[in-house]
């Protein structure tokens, strides 16, 4: 619908693995080089996991469409079955034939797998086994398939198993009962999602294959997809094309931040928080913690506040005019008159009265 608005020959975000859209980030190229390795070389078997979303089915795409003339490839992507099942699902996938009566056998099925092996080494080919989803084997079922990497000659293994599945993966492998296969694991990787560097890189090098000549994410939109999709693909995906279906709608040739929020309130179908909140409950605390210490700084009693220093006796003024009473250890006093307040004692215990000399003043 917005192909041709924003000058695209197709789609650039569907969501179906094709290995031409593959964006091979740093993390992405090493889980590819490790398959490759696993196909041309001989071993036990290769393990790859990754988050849902993260590009594993299409790395498998890309794999096949780079396989060598030599090898050939089984894959399995349902593995919920049983043993029999999946001996059978492998012999299909190579184009095996298996009569009626063998197909429940798992003796059958081995020996009619293991002459085929045979015969492919014979002739200088690779026999690859790539499980998708393996993260659904059934235990009895994994056992099963590491009795098949027993077919070898007394130089090489006859068949390579590749395991491709969530983190719970690599969960099931760490079972007791299963150490035997994970010690037969001769290479292990994990796919993380995307940088935010690697998430603008990722989406417009869709949009280039897609037909784009030039840039119709914004700055501010790139960022804003990294935010809302944590950087997995398969959100990312959903997210861009409704946002370049909403841009197309309101016939807008560049999309912004604001259709990226718009587009991804409708994915989640829940509400989305805008951009900006993260950064304003930050400043917030920040105040807060701002506050509190000024508070703390002007209430201390290190700072001289009048409300937390050393009491000081004070005098009101009534107090200050009346007659101050000697101690009663004291001499009498030389005259009867009150003492004038300008003269009254300072402190609450005044020092020993020095001695009295006679009066000179004239008698009255």
């Amino acid at each position: 619908m917005y192909t041709k608005f924003f000058g695209l020959a197709e789609k650039p975000f569907s969501i179906t693995p094709d290995p031409r859209y593959l964006f091979l980030s740093e993390r992405h190229a090493d889980a590819l080089a490790h398959l490759m390795y696993g196909i041309n070389e001989a071993g036990g078997f290769i393990q790859l996991t990754g988050e849902v979303g993260t590009g594993k089915t299409t790395m498998i795409r890309s794999l096949l469409a780079q396989t060598p003339d030599n090898a050939e490839i089984a894959l399995i992507l349902n593995p919920r079955m049983t043993a029999p099942e999946f001996l059978l699902s492998i012999c299909e996938e190579l184009g095996i034939g298996v009569d009626n009566q063998s197909q429940g056998s798992i003796k059958d099925l081995v020996d009619i797998l293991n002459h085929y092996l045979l015969q492919a080494h014979g002739k200088g080919r690779r026999i690859v086994l790539v499980v998708d989803e393996a993260q659904n084997l059934a235990p009895e079922v994994l056992e099963q398939v590491r009795l098949l990497t027993n077919l070898e000659t007394n130089t090489r293994k006859l068949l390579q198993i590749i395991l491709i599945g969530q983190p719970e993966l690599r969960t099931l492998l760490d079972r007791n009962d299963l150490r035997q296969l994970a010690q037969r694991v001769t290479g292990r990787y994990h796919l993380d999602p995307l940088s935010r560097q690697e998430t603008a890189a990722y989406v417009r090098h869709r949009l280039r294959v897609a037909g784009a000549t030039s840039d119709i994410m914004s700055p501010g939109a790139l960022s804003e997809l990294h935010r809302l999709s944590a950087g997995v693909p398969r959100v990312i995906n959903a997210l861009c094309d409704r946002a370049l279906l909403g841009a197309y709608t309101q016939d807008r040739h560049r999309v912004t931040r604001t259709y990226v929020h718009r587009a991804a309130r409708e994915v989640f179908d829940r509400p989305v928080p805008t951009w900006w909140l993260p950064w304003a409950a930050g400043a917030a605390t920040a105040m807060a913690l701002a506050l509190g210490t000024l508070a703390v700084w002007k209430f201390a009693p290190w700072n001289g506040s009048p409300a937390h220093s050393t009491p000081v006796a004070t005098r009101s003024p009534a107090t200050a005019t009346q007659p101050v009473t000697p101690p009663v250890n004291s001499a009498p006093a030389a005259t009867t008159e009150a003492v004038p307040p300008l003269l009254a004692p300072a402190s609450a215990n005044p020092a020993p009265p020095a001695t009295i000399l006679p009066s000179t003043r004239p008698d009255t």
